[in-house]
């Protein structure tokens, strides 16, 4: 597939890999005899919501107009759904239902300067701001150290902005840089197809994952599966060129913004006492001489501003 899924076939897709998911026995139900496929029949299912099998079965195929948010609610508990799966149901359900106007493009914001500052602030901590498809819109300097392979591929836009989803699945590169490049990998695609859900007219979004689809059979694999990541949290190993193997703990957070757009701070750090720490410190020595050695070279912009 070298798009984003309509609506519909998202809510299919999504309905049907999450009732795979789901034994007889750890619903509740009788195993019931052979099955052909794993997981639920859509008649247990529609058992276990409190709806008609005619029902459920016109809704797995993504007709979710007119469906209330209590009868999603029984259907996310009949499938078990995550937290997370559940917001992205509703974010289905919600861009399926007709709108009294034509959706707008999201606009591009640019991102405030406090923000710049905030990052900066940040002296021991690598960290940035993304956007919902995954393109680095901020950085600090550690920041910048910290992913300098990333930086450097052939994979950033032509205004050498990078892109995580990019770099994991296009270039081979990633699979050293990324010590846990499968959970990573998975994550990635994951974070995607739950911003799909919650923006389907992304231009940019359906085109990334357009270029991601037809050149990587592992991004293709990950986003058949349906798997979907709002919150982004936990330790990263890295093995980065400069300082050796990182083992980093990294923290999002929701930045309020206009228009829809999605921000979110990400903060990478190293706990204290540390192998790691210690690499960090040396590796942010590093970004710190670099910095000076480029506001030499370069002429200044407006002081407390940066350039996108």
């Amino acid at each position: 597939m070298n798009r984003v899924d309509s609506n519909r076939e998202q809510i299919r897709g999504f309905l049907i890999s999450r009732r795979a998911k789901i034994t007889p026995e750890r619903a509740g139900l009788p195993a019931g005899g052979r099955r052909r496929v794993p997981g639920l029949r859509r008649e247990e299912v529609a058992v276990l919501a409190g709806v008609s099998t005619e029902w459920y079965t016109r809704l797995e195929k993504g007709h979710v107009s007119g469906v209330s948010d209590d009868v999603l609610e029984a259907v996310a508990r009949a499938l078990q759904l995550t937290e997370e799966e559940r917001i992205h149901l509703f974010d289905l359900a919600r861009a399926a239902r007709p709108a009294r106007r034509a959706p707008s493009r999201r606009k591009e914001v640019e991102v405030p300067r406090p923000v710049h500052w905030l990052l900066d602030s940040m002296t021991m901590s690598a960290a940035f701001v993304r956007n919902g498809r995954l393109d680095i819109v901020a950085i600090n300097p550690l920041g910048r150290a910290l992913f300098a392979p990333m930086y450097d591929s052939d994979t950033t836009d032509e205004r050498g902005r990078a892109n995580f989803a990019r770099y994991y699945f296009l270039d081979p590169g990633s699979h050293h840089f990324f010590v846990d490049w499968d959970d990573g990998a998975d994550v990635t695609a994951a974070l995607l197809r739950a911003e799909a859900g919650r923006e389907p007219h992304d231009r940019a979004l359906r085109e990334l994952v357009g270029e991601l689809s037809t050149l990587s059979s592992e991004f293709r694999t990950r986003w058949a599966a349906h798997d979907v990541r709002i919150r982004h949290e936990g330790v990263k190993s890295l093995q980065h060129p400069e300082v050796g193997r990182l083992e980093l703990t990294y923290l999002s957070l929701d930045l309020p913004t206009a228009h829809r757009t999605v921000r979110n701070l990400t903060a990478y750090t190293a706990e204290p006492g540390t192998v790691a720490e210690d690499r960090l410190k040396l590796l942010a020595s590093w970004a710190a001489t670099l910095g000076r050695r480029q506001d030499a070279e370069a002429p200044h912009t407006e002081q407390g501003g940066r350039p996108e």
